[in-house]
């Protein structure tokens, strides 16, 4: 009776199971007319269906020293994503470990709302602290003492700086039996490559997220950590120049990167440095002297040169430093440079080693927004099946490769890199170019 006139007609229905149902409008236009029609589906509680093979999930949560910065944060947001799109019906726990490990409840249960809330506060008190021991937490998620489905899920998520991981994947590969364990490996080309071949012992199935300073990770444009790495590098560059101007000094910044100049070439360019000076690239200590000799006929009192760490001296040799417990390690080209620099131009000069400072930083908005988007397709990739896999960040979005295309490979910078051309526009040295 309340039918409006101007309609041709209307439907009346009662919810069923006092659920209102799916309903679904179509039109189509067949002879001039336009014709519609309706798709009535009653609802389907999740509550109600059967638990299958993948109701039941255990989350290893690296929160170790290693994790600290962006990869702690990306651990976090992905873990919170990955909570609040699971079904009520899901079975879930989280172990969190470092030197130890926290459990969040004493074996999964069902993700209602009270036990989804405490699993998203769990997640959100994570700080990434202490040494890793992995052994405590992957035994207690293989023998919970629970009743766990045949095919339960362990997802282990970590950089690969852990400990007795031979031995771990061992004791998963002999008694995992129908569970299954995905690892979601967090690290650079290395990092990689070692989790490639423990997971591949093992038996398990991964994915891997690209995590490293150097931003040196084969066919991916942006790593996690790099951006703050360049961040902390430019800071050190600003609060260096004042310095310089009124002592009338050179300044060296030696920056990390190990075998690429990424890190040297953006942060010198952002930083206002005069000489940027990277592996792929030769140099020559007349070149710098003269270039230092030619600010200085322009009025300047004082040069700004970053130098990767990776940087070899001039007679090809690598600059290492020795320490007490053996181990060589890069270090040492900024002292070289200082002192080959003052022979020629009698410049006093003054060498800062960033070092691990690049590595510790409060992460960046564009590191925090790589990391959640890098997370989440990577559980995305878990949900489809889709194993082996690593994501990158690449024509201004996140895709995924084959992980045998990125493990154990590099990218360094190359010759034809744009921002080398920037760099010589700026007329800053960046070597012998031509």
């Amino acid at each position: 009776n309340s039918m409006p006139s101007t309609k041709d007609f209307y439907i009346n229905f009662k919810p069923i199971q006092h659920k209102d149902p799916y309903v679904q409008i179509y039109s189509q236009e067949y002879n001039n007319d336009l014709y519609l029609y309706g798709l009535i589906n009653p609802q389907i509680e999740l509550e109600n269906l059967e638990i299958n093979d993948e109701a039941s999930i255990t989350v290893i949560a690296d929160i170790s020293g290693s994790m600290s910065g962006s990869s702690i944060h990306e651990l976090k947001s992905t873990l919170s994503k990955f909570i609040n799109n699971l079904p009520s019906n899901f079975l879930l726990n989280i172990v969190a470990f470092n030197d130890d490990y926290f459990t969040l409840f004493k074996k999964p249960l069902p993700l209602n709302k009270t036990n989804k809330l405490k699993a998203l506060n769990f997640v959100s008190s994570f700080e990434a602290t202490d040494g890793t021991e992995m052994l405590a937490p992957i035994h207690y998620a293989l023998f919970e003492k629970t009743s766990l489905p045949d095919n339960h899920h362990i997802i282990l998520m970590t950089d690969g700086a852990i400990s007795h991981e031979v031995d771990a994947m061992a004791m998963i590969n002999e008694h995992i039996n129908n569970r299954r364990f995905h690892v979601v490996g967090i690290g650079g080309d290395g990092s990689l490559k070692i989790l490639q071949t423990i997971t591949k012992k093992g038996n398990i199935n991964f994915v891997g997220i690209p995590k490293t300073i150097d931003n040196d990770v084969k066919h991916n444009e942006l790593s996690i950590g790099y951006d703050t790495a360049v961040d902390v590098a430019t800071n050190a560059l600003d609060m260096l120049q004042p310095t310089a101007a009124s002592h009338r000094r050179v300044m060296i910044l030696e920056v990390m990167g190990r075998d690429a100049g990424h890190i040297a070439l953006n942060a010198g360019i952002a930083g206002g440095a005069d000489v940027i000076l990277i592996p792929e690239i030769q140099y020559s200590i007349k070149s710098i002297a003269d270039h230092i000799e030619k600010l200085r006929s322009k009025g300047r009192n004082h040069a700004l040169i970053v130098v990767a760490e990776a940087v070899k001296k001039e007679n090809g040799k690598k600059a290492t430093v020795k320490y007490v417990d053996g181990e060589v390690r890069l270090g040492g080209i900024g002292n070289y440079l200082g002192d080959e620099i003052y022979k020629i131009t009698n410049s006093e000069t003054r060498v800062t080693v960033l070092g691990h400072v690049q590595r510790g930083a409060q992460p960046t908005h564009r590191d925090r927004l790589i990391a959640s988007a890098f997370g989440v397709y990577a559980v995305d990739l878990i949900a489809k099946k889709k194993f082996n896999r690593v994501v990158v960040w690449k024509d201004r979005g996140v895709q995924d490769l084959m992980l045998s295309q990125v493990a154990g490979y590099s990218k360094t910078v190359q010759k034809n890199d744009p921002l080398i051309k920037v760099a010589e526009g700026l007329g800053i040295y960046i070597g012998e170019t031509n």
